[in-house]
């Protein structure tokens, strides 16, 4: 079965500049902009903005 195209999966790219990123999914229905997340960054050993590359 296809993906649905309303889910596309985003790569999120660690703002500290350190390299670290996560993939996710996201819904491009109801948040249209670029995806912003505090995440976990191992190499910082803190909670840091991981923002969507494209």
């Amino acid at each position: 079965m296809a993906r649905s195209t309303a889910r596309p999966v985003v790569k999120l790219k660690s703002t500290a500049g350190t390299g670290v990123t996560y993939v996710t999914r996201k819904n491009r229905l109801s948040d249209p902009d670029r995806l912003v997340l505090r995440k976990y960054d191992p190499v910082v050993g803190a909670h840091i903005l991981f923002r969507e590359e494209r």
